[in-house]
């Protein structure tokens, strides 16, 4: 953990390059989060299938969800989100141009006893010594 997930309407796909917003977001748990590296992971989902508010056509979201493991300190969890949102409006700013736009972020904390995994990657990353 952590794992981010950007769902966006498709309306969106022409109008925003989602690489570059996963990178970015990536960047921001990197670099202000309290996480290690081995663990983070940021996709994004289109919504093909969706009913935004009055149903204008031009209506579009993106919406932001962090899931992160039992542990860290309230200041933390709210460092990181206030930098994942001030990232994304920056990467997204032209949408706010329009009267057409909506942008959520929410963090959720993982039940410990009700999540499993396995990861290989940690050993690899932890071996370089460039956990940061």
């Amino acid at each position: 953990m952590p794992h981010l997930s950007i769902e966006y309407s498709a309306n969106l796909a022409d109008k925003i390059d989602m690489n570059a917003l996963c990178h970015a977001l990536h960047d921001v748990m990197i670099n202000a989060g309290p996480f290690e590296k081995g663990g983070v992971r940021v996709r994004a989902f289109r919504a093909d299938h969706y009913a935004i508010a009055d149903l204008h056509a031009e209506n579009a979201f993106v919406d932001i969800n962090l899931r992160i493991g039992q542990g860290r300190s309230q200041e933390d969890k709210k460092q990181v989100g206030e930098a994942l949102i001030a990232r994304a409006q920056a990467e997204l700013a032209s949408l706010f141009e329009t009267e057409h736009f909506a942008l959520s972020l929410e963090i959720r904390e993982i039940d410990a006893e009700l999540s499993w995994k396995r990861n290989t990657i940690h050993k690899r990353i932890r071996a370089t010594g460039s956990n940061a």
